[in-house]
């Protein structure tokens, strides 16, 4: 069993909250007042630099198509590599759907 570094009462809260919600209006009102505009879009950007790196684009062709810094890249490639499996869920979980 997986346990997060990041747990605690108030994370647990929000992990729940999220699991309650039933659609992508529901997700989309919640991202709005939750984060900022930015952060959403970081957020956005950083599934973004996974895709790519999963589908072997380089850091400099990453850097051409989303203008994020090459710390950035490198730190999504570093939770893909030896981080907690979040993003390998995410592509496991979007391939479903596709099917």
């Amino acid at each position: 069993m997986f346990t997060s570094r990041l747990q605690n009462e108030r994370t647990d809260v929000l992990v729940r909250a999220l699991l309650s919600l039933k659609s992508e209006e529901e997700v989309y009102r919640v991202l709005e007042d939750l984060l900022t505009i930015r952060e959403v879009g970081e957020l956005a950007q950083r599934l973004e630099v996974a895709f790519m790196l999963r589908d072997k684009a380089t850091y400099s062709e990453i850097v051409e198509k989303t203008g994020v810094s090459t710390a950035t890249i490198g730190r999504v490639n570093r939770c893909l590599n030896y981080g907690a499996g979040g993003y390998q869920l995410i592509f496991e979980k979007l391939s479903e759907e596709e099917k």
